[in-house]
């Protein structure tokens, strides 16, 4: 990739810093969520930034945005559209939902049922929507935000496994530190500053840094450490391991890390740093990042499963 998009990368990090204070960690793994293809799910409660961040991306990346709101009385033809009578031609057409976009902020997925979760399926994994026999094609490049609220909360639906799966990964925000509140609270409203935000890349620049992730080298012994990994997941009975889709997942998240981080080739560290957002949330793991609804886990299973597995053996 030139030197031009890369300088684009940086800036749209930036940015995004600018925009949710004091979450460099979070920012930059979302980026990798985009980088390698994937669709990002945000667990936290409400107000914690997570349709600002979502905003902020596609303002940013030029992206065409749509956001739904998930509700309990909500049907799969509102997300994906449903065919409708033309009297002028006798036909029905295609009236295309809001899933044609870009960028879709699936807000509070877990609010609705388990009918109107799966409608996303088809699309997350193929990008595509089928209706009455008939395929359309999403626009490309197609990034699906979905946030959930912790399970505790009422009136929320589990995702169930095959939806997780969809997921490459699974981020929390969690709550502000000190020092950024105290920015949020002395400084301008983040709401007026993303309406002030140009974008930084076309949609057809961020393809091609996706194509080049893809083309980021992964050794052999690199390989190796990352099929024990797998391996371990998939040696507990308290668990399913990952599945072949979690690890193809886990390799193009590692090589899309390696390409932010300005490394030639993935290294062990690549993987760790992509390993428990990638993984846990396919292990079963329903961590809570709050102190007041139970604590988060000072040990989550990927962070075990990493503590385990030795780099070279």
């Amino acid at each position: 990739m030139g030197f031009v998009n890369r300088a684009k990368l940086s800036q749209l990090l930036e940015r995004l810093n600018q925009v949710i204070l004091d979450k460099p960690q979070v920012i930059k793994l979302a980026v990798v969520c985009l980088l390698a293809e994937g669709h990002l799910l945000l667990q936290d409660l409400p107000g914690m930034g997570k349709t600002t961040l979502s905003h902020a991306l596609a303002k940013l990346l030029g992206l065409d945005f749509n956001r739904v709101q998930f509700t309990n009385d909500m049907l799969p033809a509102d997300i994906l559209g449903m065919n409708i009578y033309n009297q002028s031609n006798m036909q029905f057409d295609f009236r295309k939902g809001p899933i044609f976009t870009q960028i879709l902020l699936a807000d509070e997925i877990n609010r609705s049922s388990p009918k109107t979760q799966s409608a996303l399926l088809e699309a997350m994994e193929e990008h595509q929507v089928t209706q009455d026999s008939h395929s359309y094609a999403l626009p490309e490049p197609f990034f699906v935000i979905a946030t959930q609220n912790p399970a505790q909360q009422v009136g929320v639906y589990p995702l169930p496994e095959s939806q997780l799966d969809r997921f490459l990964m699974c981020l929390s925000l969690g709550y502000p530190s000190a020092a950024a509140e105290r920015a949020l609270l002395k400084g301008e409203d983040r709401r007026r500053y993303l309406a002030s935000l140009d974008h930084v890349m076309s949609a057809e620049e961020l393809r091609e840094i996706q194509a080049s992730v893809r083309q980021v080298y992964v050794a052999d012994v690199v390989i190796d450490y990352l099929q024990r990994l797998v391996a371990k997941t998939r040696s507990s009975q308290d668990y399913h391991g990952l599945s072949p889709r979690g690890v193809l997942s886990l390799q193009r998240a590692a090589q899309a890390h390696a390409f932010i981080s300005d490394h030639d080739e993935v290294t062990p560290e690549d993987i760790q740093a992509v390993f428990a957002a990638v993984a846990d949330h396919r292990l079963g793991q329903r961590f809570i990042p709050f102190h007041h609804l139970g604590g988060q886990s000072q040990s989550t299973i990927a962070q075990r499963i990493l503590a385990d597995v030795p780099v070279m053996v």
